[in-house]
Order: structure tokens, then sequence, then C-alpha cells
């Protein structure tokens, strides 16, 4: 099983048409199906519009999907399950230093930056001083959750992924270094999730084989491959294919106003011309 897993907070544009149809091009090599996630954790941002008209798109590429169609939103209670699971076995703990603090804070106090190019959290003594630390614990302020890394790489060790090319073939061992991202956010104070988390638990959940994303998407690998040790979930093999870059150099994406599907149809209606442009000719 394989998944296009998608965010309704904005439209499709050029490269999540590349990643679904190379979720197909793999799904049909494999003989196997593709199912398709919405990942709507954010709900401040996810709309209804946006999922409707992510459906129109695949529905106009011509990519059939096998239902039912699994909603993040709908299964909060089983990442706040995975959640406790790391919390009892003392794996996580409560951060209070919120992103805009981290981010002020002054480079010396990080311990470099992660693999998305963030600061890496050096713990919230490092960023709010060991005395407010104290404070917000004490007050039981809202907090996020992050793991413990060190902890985590003492209970399983750093493991491996299986990386495959993109018709499921050629499978090679890929080494892995998840303490490149320090103590990685698990749930957030306004979320009760986060990307990694509920990816993990989603994909074991839906019995996922292949996992079929954006090079970009690589590096995190790592963390997804450490939490699923430590819950003691399968691992399904991936590919990362390319992507589509900008002219600056930088990924296509909404934030940086790319061109929508939607707005491209009206400029060519007919779906096998993307298709062609994109490599994956009608099946």
């Amino acid at each position: 099983m394989l998944r296009f897993a998608p965010s309704p907070n904005g439209p499709l544009h050029k490269g999540h048409a590349l990643s679904l149809l190379a979720n197909e091009a793999m799904a049909k090599a494999l003989d196997t199906p593709m199912t398709v996630r919405m990942e709507d954790i954010d709900r401040s941002r996810a709309r209804p519009h946006f999922e409707a008209a992510i459906l129109d798109d695949i529905a106009w590429l011509g990519v059939a999907w096998q239902p039912p169609m699994r909603r993040q939103s709908e299964h909060f209670a089983a990442y706040e399950d995975a959640l406790s699971r790391l919390r009892d076995a003392d794996l996580i703990y409560p951060s209070f230093a919120t992103r805009k603090e981290i981010a002020a804070a002054k480079a010396t106090r990080w311990a470099g930056r992660d693999p998305d190019g963030a600061p890496r959290f050096a713990g919230d003594e490092a960023v709010i001083g060991p005395e407010e630390t104290a404070r917000r614990r004490a007050e039981d302020a809202p907090a996020a959750w992050r793991l413990r890394m060190d902890r985590a790489l003492e209970a399983v060790g750093v493991q491996t992924f299986t990386e495959v090319d993109g018709l499921g073939g050629n499978p090679a061992q890929v080494a892995t270094d998840p303490a490149a991202w320090g103590d990685v956010v698990l749930a957030r104070k306004e979320v009760p999730t986060s990307y990694h988390l509920s990816v993990v638990v989603d994909d074991a959940a839906q019995a996922i084989t292949h996992v079929v994303r954006g090079a970009d998407l690589r590096p995190a690998t790592a963390i997804h491959r450490l939490l699923q040790a430590l819950l003691g979930l399968a691992a399904p093999a991936y590919h990362h294919h390319r992507l589509i870059l900008c002219a600056n150099g930088r990924k296509l994406s909404k934030s940086s106003g790319a061109t929508s599907l939607a707005a491209t149809r009206e400029l060519q209606p007919d779906p096998a011309v993307m298709r062609t442009q994109l490599g994956y000719p009608t099946l």
C-alpha cells in the first residue's frame, strides 16, 4: 500500500502532481493499491474547500486510489496514545520555550542547526534561562513535548532505512543521523501532535509498505525510523523523488506562490500534457 498525503492548507501545484504521479507509477509497478491521506493536523489552516480541490485535481490527472481516505484530524487519540507510550518510557519531556523565543536566542546558545536549517534545540535553560524554566514548570505552563534524543538513541540505536528506485526495486540500506535534529518536537502547545509523530503512526495504521515523497524529506527519515523503532512499528521502504525548483533554485512550494494546478488546468485542460511534462505519461 502506498499513500499520497497532501495538506489541505492550500491548492496543489506541479510539485504535488509530480509526487502523486510518482506514487501512482510505483503502485502500478508493484501491483499494490494507493490511497489518499489528508495531513490536516493544523486545524487553523486546513480548509474543506482545499480538500475538495485536491480531490478534484487527483481526478483530473486520472489517478485512481483506494478509499477510505484518512484524515489526520480524526485520529488525534491515536497520536496521543503513541505520545503517552513515549512519555511512560521517559523518552519525551515538556518544553516551555516558544518558537519565537528560540528564534530570538543568540546564536551562541544554539547547538547548531538541524537539517531543515532551524536552530537545533539546546534546552529551555539555554533559551529562557534556568529561573524562567523553573517558574513555567512550577506553574504547569503550556508546553510542547520534545523527544529526549540521547535516551532514544540509547534505547534503540541509530537506524537505517531502505531506499528503493521509482519502481520499488534496487533496495539499498541508507544510514541515518537522527542526532542532527536534536530534541525534535513531537507535539505542540496548539497542536497535540507533529508531522513526525503522526506520519509514522498513520503509516503503520494504514499498513503502508512504500513511502514515495520528495527529496526534501529524506533527512526527516532519520526521525521517522527512530520513532518506528521506539514504538515498535513496521518500517516501510522509501523512495525520495526529485524536486521541482523555482527560478531561484528553491523548492516549488505554496509559500513561494507556486501556480496552482487549478490555474494550470485553465490554460491547458488536457492532463496528458502535464503527465508528459513530468515524465509520467498515461499508463
